[in-house]
């Protein structure tokens, strides 16, 4: 018979959703960070706890069933409340609304290795509180360490290409994004692989269609995929895009792979990360993965709503085992996204982050071979440089327009300008006869 009299008291403040942050093991907790707009008359720091314990052990009234012990194991905790500016001996009367950086500390034992709870304990119902966005998540090593990450990583592209890790990598995507039969598609793939693509993917709108089967464009374009080979020395991956209903997207990606497909795409955030993790996690899945971001400006776009873009295309992807991601450049081509969000985005791909490989940078979008040295001059060589239309819509063909992107490649590894190179190599001056100069971009 136990003596009561000798069991430890439960600390006063451990069931209390407010901690100093020198007061939890940061060990066991995920911490979030988000921006936060209220009232002038709002206690953040009230307003606070009450998002803690509703994403945790409670609701919007107390219920007899969340006992302190309860409440002790699992019950989130705020743990900074940063108000700028911030106001201390009054607030001046011209200010009607206060903004706010809110940390809350996760037990992750609410989460364990699951990346849905993750996201629904962090950022779920609250999610429709008005002028609140996810800036952040801090995730501890034990909890790192239930996910696998990258199979192949960063590093695992140029190995599958029998390439040394010297140059930045060059991904074209077949235009038109859809609709065109498998014949049109293998010979715009080969013409491309000619010019030198070391990747060619599906564009994310077509997958397994009824007009274009992925797994016989597996097996068309790897026939030309060897004969392109023999002729120039230099590999091709094709990233077959498996999008599909689920399960039946594990049993595609599976005949693709027996049909010799030596790399795949998933639209990540449409098929559920969780499912691209399945697949990366799969053994019989031996090639890298490429995660697309389409839907991810859902998540992001508003300034003041969702999860911010390093999450969503950073820490998500990779967690989830995105060898490559495609992001959308910052500068020049297409771009609507800030540079320095991209940049943050990049860090939370590459920076150590536990025992994870590094997912490799592809940044897409409108780019030409004029994008080519930002892009560098940003992100250095350890990289995969992705062109549609700048490669297709080349005045002298796919093939043309491939030899371009390589050529301003080669010359930004020389330190030669752009348009200096261009006189003396045919398709990049043709190229940037068409597009120009798009950024003057320096730092």
């Amino acid at each position: 018979m136990s003596d009561k009299s000798t069991a430890k008291p439960m600390d006063a403040f451990a069931d209390k959703p407010i901690a100093l942050p020198e007061g939890i093991d940061m060990e066991s907790h995920i911490v979030a960070t988000y921006w936060i707009e209220a009232d002038r008359t709002m206690d953040m720091a009230v307003m606070g706890q009450v998002l803690a314990i509703e994403q945790t052990t409670g609701t919007w009234v107390p219920v007899p069933g969340e006992t302190p012990e309860i409440r002790a194991r699992h019950v989130a905790k705020v743990i900074g409340v940063y108000e700028a500016p911030y106001f201390e001996y009054g607030i001046p009367e011209d200010v009607k609304r206060r903004q706010y950086i809110l940390q809350v500390a996760f037990p992750s034992a609410n989460v364990e290795d699951q990346l849905p709870m993750m996201l629904t304990a962090t950022i779920g119902n609250i999610s429709l509180v008005p002028n609140f966005k996810l800036l952040d998540l801090r995730v501890p090593k034990a909890t790192l360490a239930q996910y696998n990450g990258p199979k192949f990583g960063l590093d695992g592209w140029w190995q599958a290409l029998g390439l040394t890790r010297d140059r930045p990598l060059l991904n074209n995507m077949i235009k038109p994004c859809s609709g065109y039969p498998l014949e049109v598609g293998a010979k715009l793939f080969k013409e491309a692989a000619l010019g030198g693509c070391d990747v060619i993917k599906d564009d994310e709108l077509i997958a397994n269609m009824r007009y274009n089967d992925a797994v016989q464009r597996v097996k068309t374009y790897m026939a030309i995929e060897k004969q392109v080979f023999e002729e120039t020395g230099e590999h091709t991956l094709y990233t077959v895009n498996v999008t599909d209903r689920l399960p039946r997207m594990f049993d595609l990606a599976k005949r693709c792979i027996d049909a010799g497909a030596n790399a795949m795409m998933v639209n990540y955030l449409a098929v559920g990360p969780e499912a691209m993790r399945a697949l990366a996690d799969d053994p019989a899945i031996n090639v890298p993965i490429l995660a697309h971001m389409d839907l991810a400006g859902a998540y992001f776009m508003s300034p003041h709503q969702g999860i911010s873009s390093p999450i969503i295309f950073g820490k998500i992807s990779r967690l989830c085992g995105a060898d490559a991601i495609v992001l959308p450049f910052s500068m020049g081509g297409k771009a609507i996204y800030m540079h320095d969000r991209f940049m943050a985005t990049t860090r939370c791909l590459t920076y150590p982050m536990g025992n994870l490989k590094p997912t490799m940078p592809m940044p897409s979008g409108g780019i030409t071979p004029a994008n080519v040295a930002d892009i560098m001059l940003s992100l250095g060589r350890d990289i995969m440089i992705g062109s549609g239309g700048g490669i297709h819509a080349h005045p002298k063909g796919p093939r043309a327009g491939a030899r371009a992107l390589r050529q301003a490649i080669d010359a930004a590894l020389k330190g030669i300008p752009v348009e200096q190179y261009g006189k003396d190599h045919e398709e990049l001056g043709i190229a940037l006869g068409v597009w120009g100069k798009k950024t003057d971009f320096k730092i």
